[in-house]
Protein backbone atom coordinates (compact mmCIF):
# COMPACT_ATOMS: atom_id res chain seq x y z
CA UNK A 1 0.00 0.00 0.00
CA UNK A 2 1.35 3.87 -0.93
CA UNK A 3 2.40 6.23 1.57
CA UNK A 4 -1.17 7.91 2.78
CA UNK A 5 0.49 10.63 4.48
CA UNK A 6 2.36 13.89 3.43
CA UNK A 7 1.24 17.01 1.52
CA UNK A 8 -0.89 15.42 -1.68
CA UNK A 9 -4.05 16.52 -1.56
CA UNK A 10 -7.55 13.60 -1.91
CA UNK A 11 -9.70 13.79 -4.91
CA UNK A 12 -13.28 12.79 -4.30
CA UNK A 13 -14.74 11.48 -7.82
CA UNK A 14 -18.52 11.03 -7.68
CA UNK A 15 -21.59 13.49 -7.93
CA UNK A 16 -22.66 16.90 -7.11
CA UNK A 17 -26.38 17.63 -6.02
CA UNK A 18 -28.55 20.61 -5.04
CA UNK A 19 -30.79 19.25 -1.76
CA UNK A 20 -34.33 20.05 -1.38
CA UNK A 21 -34.47 19.29 1.91
CA UNK A 22 -38.03 18.81 2.91
CA UNK A 23 -38.69 18.06 6.71
CA UNK A 24 -41.89 16.75 8.09
CA UNK A 25 -42.93 16.24 11.63
CA UNK A 26 -46.06 14.28 10.92
CA UNK A 27 -46.63 11.20 8.51
CA UNK A 28 -47.07 12.87 4.61
CA UNK A 29 -50.87 13.01 3.74
CA UNK A 30 -50.96 11.04 0.43
CA UNK A 31 -53.09 13.47 -1.88
CA UNK A 32 -52.94 16.36 0.69
CA UNK A 33 -51.19 19.04 2.35
CA UNK A 34 -48.51 18.27 5.35
CA UNK A 35 -46.88 20.76 6.96
CA UNK A 36 -42.90 21.20 6.07
CA UNK A 37 -39.88 23.16 6.87
CA UNK A 38 -38.20 23.35 3.09
CA UNK A 39 -34.68 24.48 3.09
CA UNK A 40 -32.04 24.14 -0.20
CA UNK A 41 -28.60 23.17 0.58
CA UNK A 42 -25.27 21.67 -1.17
CA UNK A 43 -25.61 18.14 -1.34
CA UNK A 44 -24.10 15.06 -3.07
CA UNK A 45 -22.62 12.35 -1.45
CA UNK A 46 -19.02 13.05 -3.06
CA UNK A 47 -19.45 17.11 -2.60
CA UNK A 48 -20.34 16.77 0.80
CA UNK A 49 -17.38 14.67 1.57
CA UNK A 50 -15.35 16.81 0.16
CA UNK A 51 -16.81 19.57 2.34
CA UNK A 52 -16.20 17.58 5.22
CA UNK A 53 -12.74 16.88 4.43
CA UNK A 54 -12.50 20.37 3.89
CA UNK A 55 -13.61 21.02 7.74
CA UNK A 56 -11.22 18.55 8.87
CA UNK A 57 -8.13 20.18 7.39
CA UNK A 58 -7.60 18.92 4.38
CA UNK A 59 -7.66 20.73 0.63
CA UNK A 60 -9.94 18.08 -1.21
CA UNK A 61 -10.55 18.43 -4.93
CA UNK A 62 -13.63 17.24 -6.07
CA UNK A 63 -14.24 15.73 -9.69
CA UNK A 64 -17.84 16.02 -10.70
CA UNK A 65 -20.14 17.51 -13.38
CA UNK A 66 -22.66 20.45 -13.16
CA UNK A 67 -24.74 22.07 -15.54
CA UNK A 68 -24.31 25.96 -16.36
CA UNK A 69 -27.54 27.14 -14.74
CA UNK A 70 -28.44 28.95 -11.50
CA UNK A 71 -28.17 25.61 -9.09
CA UNK A 72 -24.62 24.95 -10.92
CA UNK A 73 -23.13 28.21 -9.92
CA UNK A 74 -24.99 28.22 -6.34
CA UNK A 75 -23.33 24.88 -6.04
CA UNK A 76 -19.81 26.28 -7.26
CA UNK A 77 -19.75 28.85 -4.91
CA UNK A 78 -20.77 26.53 -2.17
CA UNK A 79 -18.14 24.56 -2.55
CA UNK A 80 -15.58 27.56 -2.87
CA UNK A 81 -16.95 28.82 0.17
CA UNK A 82 -16.49 25.18 2.13
CA UNK A 83 -12.44 24.97 0.79
CA UNK A 84 -13.17 22.62 -2.28
CA UNK A 85 -11.91 23.01 -5.32
CA UNK A 86 -13.98 21.95 -8.25
CA UNK A 87 -12.23 20.43 -11.11
CA UNK A 88 -15.30 19.02 -12.92
CA UNK A 89 -16.52 19.89 -16.34
CA UNK A 90 -19.73 22.37 -16.42
CA UNK A 91 -22.09 20.87 -19.43
CA UNK A 92 -24.47 23.59 -20.95
CA UNK A 93 -26.91 20.82 -22.22
CA UNK A 94 -27.87 19.06 -18.75
CA UNK A 95 -29.12 20.43 -15.49
CA UNK A 96 -27.08 20.39 -12.37
CA UNK A 97 -28.08 17.17 -10.37
CA UNK A 98 -30.87 17.74 -7.81
CA UNK A 99 -32.16 15.50 -5.32
CA UNK A 100 -35.88 16.33 -2.77
CA UNK A 101 -34.87 14.92 0.43
CA UNK A 102 -37.73 13.71 2.68
CA UNK A 103 -36.54 14.03 6.67
CA UNK A 104 -39.50 12.48 8.78
CA UNK A 105 -39.51 13.67 12.37
CA UNK A 106 -37.37 10.15 13.04
CA UNK A 107 -34.40 11.76 11.39
CA UNK A 108 -34.40 9.38 8.74
CA UNK A 109 -34.55 10.53 4.83
CA UNK A 110 -35.53 9.30 1.62
CA UNK A 111 -34.14 10.56 -1.69
CA UNK A 112 -35.67 11.31 -4.69
CA UNK A 113 -33.02 12.56 -6.73
CA UNK A 114 -32.24 13.85 -10.50
CA UNK A 115 -28.90 13.15 -11.28
CA UNK A 116 -28.98 15.66 -14.29
CA UNK A 117 -25.28 16.64 -14.79
CA UNK A 118 -23.73 13.69 -12.98
CA UNK A 119 -24.81 10.86 -15.26
CA UNK A 120 -22.32 12.58 -18.33
CA UNK A 121 -19.29 12.89 -16.44
CA UNK A 122 -16.89 12.37 -19.47
CA UNK A 123 -13.93 10.44 -18.77
CA UNK A 124 -11.53 13.14 -20.57
CA UNK A 125 -12.35 15.14 -17.27
CA UNK A 126 -11.04 12.17 -15.46
CA UNK A 127 -7.58 12.81 -16.84
CA UNK A 128 -6.79 16.23 -15.81
CA UNK A 129 -8.12 15.64 -12.78
CA UNK A 130 -5.78 13.24 -11.92
CA UNK A 131 -2.76 15.32 -13.23
CA UNK A 132 -1.02 15.64 -10.92
CA UNK A 133 -1.99 12.29 -9.35
CA UNK A 134 -3.51 12.84 -5.37
CA UNK A 135 -2.68 10.89 -2.72
CA UNK A 136 -6.11 9.66 -2.13
CA UNK A 137 -8.77 8.99 -4.26
CA UNK A 138 -12.65 8.55 -2.70
CA UNK A 139 -15.07 7.56 -5.34
CA UNK A 140 -18.77 7.77 -4.35
CA UNK A 141 -20.44 4.74 -5.58
CA UNK A 142 -23.23 6.57 -6.97
CA UNK A 143 -20.67 7.50 -10.02
CA UNK A 144 -19.71 3.74 -10.96
CA UNK A 145 -23.84 2.22 -10.01
CA UNK A 146 -24.94 4.81 -12.64
CA UNK A 147 -24.81 3.76 -16.22
CA UNK A 148 -24.24 7.51 -17.65
CA UNK A 149 -20.55 8.14 -15.15
CA UNK A 150 -19.66 4.36 -14.96
CA UNK A 151 -16.93 4.59 -17.17
CA UNK A 152 -15.49 7.78 -15.59
CA UNK A 153 -15.70 6.28 -12.19
CA UNK A 154 -14.29 3.44 -13.10
CA UNK A 155 -11.40 5.16 -14.89
CA UNK A 156 -10.56 6.82 -11.98
CA UNK A 157 -10.63 4.15 -9.76
CA UNK A 158 -8.05 2.02 -12.12
CA UNK A 159 -5.65 4.87 -12.67
CA UNK A 160 -5.79 5.97 -9.08
CA UNK A 161 -5.24 2.43 -8.20
CA UNK A 162 -1.93 2.68 -11.39
CA UNK A 163 -0.76 5.28 -9.87
CA UNK A 164 0.18 4.29 -6.19
CA UNK A 165 -2.97 6.58 -4.56
CA UNK A 166 -4.80 5.29 -1.95
CA UNK A 167 -8.54 4.11 -3.03
CA UNK A 168 -11.75 4.33 -1.25
CA UNK A 169 -14.85 3.56 -2.40
CA UNK A 170 -18.39 4.62 -0.59
CA UNK A 171 -20.99 1.99 -1.56
CA UNK A 172 -23.54 4.86 -1.22
CA UNK A 173 -27.33 2.83 -1.15
CA UNK A 174 -28.93 -0.42 -1.12
CA UNK A 175 -31.43 -0.04 -4.01
CA UNK A 176 -29.10 0.64 -6.79
CA UNK A 177 -26.73 -1.77 -5.38
CA UNK A 178 -29.48 -4.61 -5.49
CA UNK A 179 -30.35 -3.42 -8.95
CA UNK A 180 -26.82 -3.79 -10.76
CA UNK A 181 -26.15 -6.84 -8.01
CA UNK A 182 -23.58 -7.41 -5.82
CA UNK A 183 -21.22 -9.39 -8.26
CA UNK A 184 -20.83 -6.91 -10.35
CA UNK A 185 -20.56 -3.77 -8.23
CA UNK A 186 -16.98 -5.99 -6.31
CA UNK A 187 -16.30 -6.15 -9.93
CA UNK A 188 -15.86 -2.92 -10.50
CA UNK A 189 -14.27 -1.81 -7.16
CA UNK A 190 -11.61 -4.19 -7.02
CA UNK A 191 -8.46 -3.59 -5.74
CA UNK A 192 -9.65 -0.63 -3.46
CA UNK A 193 -7.75 -0.38 -0.40
CA UNK A 194 -11.07 0.14 2.02
CA UNK A 195 -14.81 0.56 1.55
CA UNK A 196 -17.25 2.44 3.96
CA UNK A 197 -21.06 0.60 3.87
CA UNK A 198 -23.44 0.35 6.52
CA UNK A 199 -25.33 -2.43 7.12
CA UNK A 200 -27.98 -2.48 4.73
CA UNK A 201 -25.37 -1.93 1.77
CA UNK A 202 -22.83 -4.76 3.38
CA UNK A 203 -26.26 -6.77 3.51
CA UNK A 204 -26.60 -6.22 -0.08
CA UNK A 205 -23.45 -7.30 -0.85
CA UNK A 206 -23.16 -10.19 0.10
CA UNK A 207 -21.22 -9.70 3.98
CA UNK A 208 -18.14 -8.55 4.78
CA UNK A 209 -16.21 -11.61 3.19
CA UNK A 210 -17.57 -11.57 0.31
CA UNK A 211 -16.64 -7.48 0.04
CA UNK A 212 -13.08 -8.66 1.36
CA UNK A 213 -12.52 -10.97 -2.03
CA UNK A 214 -12.07 -7.73 -3.39
CA UNK A 215 -10.78 -4.72 -1.66
CA UNK A 216 -8.24 -4.78 1.56
CA UNK A 217 -10.45 -3.62 4.62
CA UNK A 218 -13.86 -3.06 5.07
CA UNK A 219 -15.45 -0.25 7.43
CA UNK A 220 -18.92 -1.12 8.29
CA UNK A 221 -21.20 1.72 9.60
CA UNK A 222 -23.67 0.62 12.40
CA UNK A 223 -25.37 3.91 13.30
CA UNK A 224 -25.66 5.28 16.24
CA UNK A 225 -24.57 2.04 17.71
CA UNK A 226 -20.91 2.99 16.13
CA UNK A 227 -19.02 1.43 13.40
CA UNK A 228 -16.66 -1.98 12.80
CA UNK A 229 -13.65 -2.09 10.95
CA UNK A 230 -11.84 -5.43 9.33
CA UNK A 231 -9.23 -6.29 6.79
CA UNK A 232 -10.11 -10.09 7.74
CA UNK A 233 -6.94 -10.41 9.65
CA UNK A 234 -7.75 -7.52 12.62
CA UNK A 235 -11.13 -6.33 14.02
CA UNK A 236 -11.73 -3.25 15.88
CA UNK A 237 -15.02 -1.50 17.27
CA UNK A 238 -15.68 2.14 17.71
CA UNK A 239 -18.69 2.61 20.25
CA UNK A 240 -21.56 5.39 18.89
CA UNK A 241 -21.64 9.04 20.37
CA UNK A 242 -24.67 9.59 21.88
CA UNK A 243 -26.23 13.01 20.23
CA UNK A 244 -29.16 14.30 19.52
CA UNK A 245 -30.52 13.50 16.21
CA UNK A 246 -31.88 16.13 13.81
CA UNK A 247 -31.18 14.70 10.33
CA UNK A 248 -29.20 12.01 9.41
CA UNK A 249 -28.59 13.21 5.99
CA UNK A 250 -24.72 13.38 5.05
CA UNK A 251 -23.75 11.33 8.21
CA UNK A 252 -22.13 8.40 5.70
CA UNK A 253 -19.94 10.92 3.73
CA UNK A 254 -19.21 12.96 6.87
CA UNK A 255 -18.02 9.14 8.29
CA UNK A 256 -15.78 8.58 4.62
CA UNK A 257 -14.00 12.39 5.53
CA UNK A 258 -13.14 11.53 9.18
CA UNK A 259 -11.28 8.22 8.01
CA UNK A 260 -9.96 9.39 5.30
CA UNK A 261 -8.04 12.61 7.42
CA UNK A 262 -7.03 10.67 10.26
CA UNK A 263 -5.59 7.99 7.98
CA UNK A 264 -3.65 11.01 6.38
CA UNK A 265 -2.69 11.99 9.66
CA UNK A 266 -0.68 8.85 10.56
CA UNK A 267 -3.71 7.47 12.96
CA UNK A 268 -4.48 3.73 13.05
CA UNK A 269 -7.03 1.81 12.69
CA UNK A 270 -8.85 2.08 16.17
CA UNK A 271 -7.70 6.12 16.10
CA UNK A 272 -9.09 6.53 12.55
CA UNK A 273 -12.56 4.69 13.37
CA UNK A 274 -13.10 6.77 16.24
CA UNK A 275 -12.64 9.77 14.49
CA UNK A 276 -15.20 8.44 11.39
CA UNK A 277 -17.49 8.16 14.16
CA UNK A 278 -17.53 11.24 16.00
CA UNK A 279 -17.60 12.78 12.59
CA UNK A 280 -20.69 10.96 11.69
CA UNK A 281 -22.43 11.55 14.88
CA UNK A 282 -21.92 15.64 14.28
CA UNK A 283 -23.36 16.00 10.95
CA UNK A 284 -26.39 14.45 12.27
CA UNK A 285 -26.76 17.10 14.98
CA UNK A 286 -27.99 19.69 12.31
CA UNK A 287 -29.87 19.89 9.08
CA UNK A 288 -28.57 19.15 5.88
CA UNK A 289 -25.73 17.22 4.59
CA UNK A 290 -22.67 19.39 5.01
CA UNK A 291 -20.44 21.01 7.96
CA UNK A 292 -21.81 23.79 9.55
CA UNK A 293 -19.63 26.87 8.92
CA UNK A 294 -19.17 29.55 11.26
CA UNK A 295 -19.88 33.14 10.40
CA UNK A 296 -16.67 35.28 9.59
Amino acid sequence: MSDVSGPSHVLVVGDLMVDVVVAHKDPIAVGSDTPARVTINGGGSAANTACWLASLGEAPQLMAARGDDAFGAMAAADLDDAGVAFVGPVLDQYPTGTCVVLVGADGERSMLPDRGANDRLPMSAIVGGLDPMPGWVHLSGYAILHEGSRNAGRAALSAGLAGGAVVSVDAASTAPIRAVGAEAFLNWIDGASIVFANDEEIEALGGVWAVLEHVDAVAVKHGAAGATWTDGAETVTAEGFPVDMVDTTGAGDAFSAGWIASVRRGSDPQAALADAVHAGATAVTHPGARPVRSEP
